[in-house]
């Protein structure tokens, strides 16, 4: 609850990826101002002085301590996220964390108790889901479109060569929230099993941070829902294909598939149960477009950031507080999406052995 007003005091922790974030967030009807943190005092001077917001701070503990915020978004380095959303749930702020939450169960764990004894929010910030194809897809899905799901497949490709040291060498499931969680929220439940199996060669200075011999991850999960099973690719090194964060979705009548270019399949109206399918190209004819879910001061940025998703996430963890409720990707749903990658990478360094994904709620 916030005490005797109805809009939110916000800090942005980390200017470089979160400069997107700080702009809208800015723009937002329901926030009465945004603070800047950054360590890098020149990016922290560089977008002040474009966003022409002057509460700067050069430091995280400086935030933490502060009583101007109520609220605080993390787009720090991955190793930093745990602890400093644990940090500030337990100093009585509002957190919304880049993904991944975390990387041990333990840190799951201890950020879902963290949320509810502070009763605080805590929303991992996961862009597959706000995405305009997400939403249409889930749009469709609603209105009985697909028929019954039969299989879900998630990929995430990358090549993280030259990137931030802590990047070297992580186990790619480690950070999968990007391909799971698209699958697990059209499926509306969780991973409860999962088989994973690594592949690829490394070289020794990769395996040497993380004790990770792979530099790419295949998993197969059963969901809590027993007919339904998703599978997961994951790559960060050593593997010859440009980028890809994408999600696919098949269904009893329809079926939506994103390699590199979304395409849509339906079964042939004059026999539904042919060889013959009739294929539609995406996107459909309108464009799907989702600004009209957003405050009209915030629909300049739907254009931008992760298929349009930026804007949603923010307005999403900025409602959440208002109305005292939990965000749509609340600490246990986070938790849920985050572990079946932890998990994974478990099966994966046994060898694909069978490993149980823990429940959060």
């Amino acid at each position: 609850m916030l005490p005797n007003r109805r809009k939110v005091r916000i800090a942005v922790v980390g200017l470089i990826f979160g400069y997107s974030f700080a702009e809208i967030y800015k723009d937002h009807p329901d926030v009465e101002y945004v603070g800047l943190c950054d360590v890098n005092e020149e990016v922290l001077k560089q977008r002040g002085d474009q966003l022409g917001i002057d509460r700067r701070h050069a430091s995280v503990e400086e935030v933490l301590a502060s009583d101007q915020y109520d609220a605080i978004h993390l787009l720090t380095p991955i190793p930093t996220h745990a602890q400093l959303s644990l940090d500030a749930l337990n100093a009585g702020k509002h957190c919304a964390c880049a993904v991944p939450m975390g990387t041990t169960l333990e840190e799951l764990y201890a950020i879902v108790e963290a949320s509810r004894r502070n009763e605080r929010n805590y929303m991992m910030m996961e862009t597959a889901v706000y995405t305009t194809y997400f939403l249409h897809l889930k749009q469709l899905i609603e209105q009985g479109k697909f028929g019954h799901i039969q299989f879900l497949r998630g990929v995430h490709y990358q090549d993280m060569e030259g990137w931030p040291s802590y990047w070297m060498g992580l186990p790619p499931m480690h950070y999968a929230t990007h391909a799971v969680a698209p699958l697990l929220a059209i499926a509306d439940t969780r991973a409860k099993k999962v088989h994973c199996l690594g592949s690829g060669f490394m070289r020794e200075e990769l395996k040497k941070p993380y004790g990770n011999p792979f530099p790419i991850e295949c998993a197969i999960f059963q969901l809590d829902k027993a007919d339904l099973a998703a599978e997961v690719s994951r790559s960060l090194f050593y593997m010859a294909r440009k980028g890809a964060e994408t999600f696919s979705v098949y269904g009893e009548k329809l079926s939506f598939e994103w390699l590199d270019e979304p395409v849509m399949y339906r079964r042939s109206e004059n026999n539904a149960y042919s060889r013959g399918t009739d294929y539609i190209p995406y996107p459909i004819d309108p464009e799907p477009d989702f600004r009209h879910l957003l405050p009209l001061e915030i629909r300049r940025h739907a254009d931008n950031g992760h298929h349009g998703s930026h804007p949603h996430l923010a307005h999403e963890f900025i409602r959440s507080i208002l109305e005292e409720r939990q965000a749509s990707i609340s600490a246990v749903v986070s938790a849920n999406w985050t572990a079946a990658g932890i998990c994974a990478h478990e099966s994966a360094m046994h060898g694909g052995a069978e490993v149980e994904i823990p429940k959060f709620d």
